[in-house]
């Protein structure tokens, strides 16, 4: 009778541990799906600012300070001031602007309050068709999810 009570003890805390594991695993990617959705909102919003030609209202989900980066093919630029003054130089009307879409993006969370998202960006502009990849480091902040850090860079254009 002991061996069985043992075996029935052990079926128990055994059945107890997985509950635990699929309550625990199950609230995890609840609250990553919600900040995923915030995220993508964020894109979205990027995305149609960019497509209206407004490059201050693209640039809101930067993080407002001098502490943001981004790392492209012409270097480094610092500062939330710095690169809303590269893009605007880069594109400085609709033509170089074009239309852009966001695509293949890939959600990694780096803790509750930081997140990795690789995707593919395309630009369709009157001569050319650029295209490339990102690589965006979010934090969350009181007033919501920002970029602190983007890398972008372009693919070579096919002859």
């Amino acid at each position: 009778m002991t061996k069985r009570w043992i075996a029935v003890l052990t079926m128990l805390f055994l059945a107890l541990g997985f509950a635990m594991l699929e309550k625990t695993r199950a609230n995890v990617p609840a609250s990553q799906e919600t900040d995923k959705d915030a995220i993508t909102k964020l894109l979205l919003q990027q995305q149609d600012a960019w497509n209206r030609g407004d490059v201050d209202a693209f640039m809101q989900a930067y993080w407002h300070s001098p502490e943001l980066t981004f790392s492209g093919s012409s270097g480094i630029s610092r500062g939330w001031d710095g690169v809303l003054a590269r893009y605007k130089k880069a594109y400085p009307d609709r033509a170089a602007m074009g239309q852009l879409d966001f695509s293949e993006l890939e959600f990694h969370f780096l803790g509750p309050d930081a997140a990795l998202v690789l995707g593919k960006f395309h630009l369709k502009r009157e001569k050319d068709e650029p295209r490339g990849t990102f690589s965006l480091v979010w934090q969350r902040f009181p007033e919501g999810w920002r970029i602190v850090h983007d890398h972008t860079t372009a693919f070579p254009e096919k002859h």
